[in-house]
């Protein structure tokens, strides 16, 4: 009984030995690269038999592949990364699995235009809900927040104009294309010492 009472307490893991690496530009490529594929079809670039490819890498790369970065950013302590990428993760496995559901069960899903507005408003409100966060962040992720933003807002318009949804598909590229970018930025960072353009701290709010 002495032996248990005085014995040294269990050692406490730092929340940084369960993740090693950064998983931040992970998580930005899974969802650039997969905003980029599903874009091409909206700006009507790619044929819409293109999909199928987009589906595949919308559930393992942008969907699982970026849950997952988000997990390991909460566990790092990020509030802010690990929320936003498990949201838009469990919102591209979503997205597949809707898609899916409308290619085999045709007859289920009737369109539904309002709907489908309130729900892409939704994202929008959302995102713009993290973008004021990014005003503390930095340039990289104000852009890609911003233009995300104005790509759902788009997509919702988009239900009823096919203008405002090819519109919507050049916001989202530029949008897609900003994360890779930040992708790249913050690896070169950690990796090479290289700081570009975007990644330094800024203050707005």
């Amino acid at each position: 009984m002495h032996e248990l009472l005085h014995a040294p307490a269990a050692p406490v893991v730092n929340k940084d030995e369960w993740v090693r690496g950064d998983p931040g530009p992970f998580g930005l490529l899974c969802f650039g690269m997969t905003t980029c594929m599903l874009m091409f079809i909206t700006t009507t670039w790619a044929e819409k038999t293109f999909l199928p490819t987009v589906m595949c890498y919308a559930m393992f790369y942008g969907g699982f592949g970026q849950f997952v970065a988000g997990v390991l950013e909460l566990i790092k302590g990020n509030t802010f990364g690990g929320t936003a990428f498990a949201s838009y993760g469990a919102f591209w496995m979503g997205w597949f699995l809707l898609e899916y559901l409308m290619i085999t069960n045709k007859a289920l899903f009737v369109t539904a235009q309002t709907g489908k507005t309130l729900w892409c408003g939704l994202w929008s409100f959302l995102t713009l809900g993290f973008f004021v966060v990014t005003c503390r962040k930095n340039g990289c992720l104000m852009t890609i927040f911003s233009t995300l933003v104005i790509t759902f807002a788009l997509l919702a318009g988009g239900m009823w104009s096919e203008r405002c949804e090819q519109a919507a598909g050049y916001f989202g590229f530029f949008c897609g294309s900003s994360a890779i970018y930040a992708a790249f930025a913050f690896l070169y960072k950690i990796e090479l010492g290289i700081a570009l353009p975007g990644v330094a701290p800024v203050r707005f709010i």
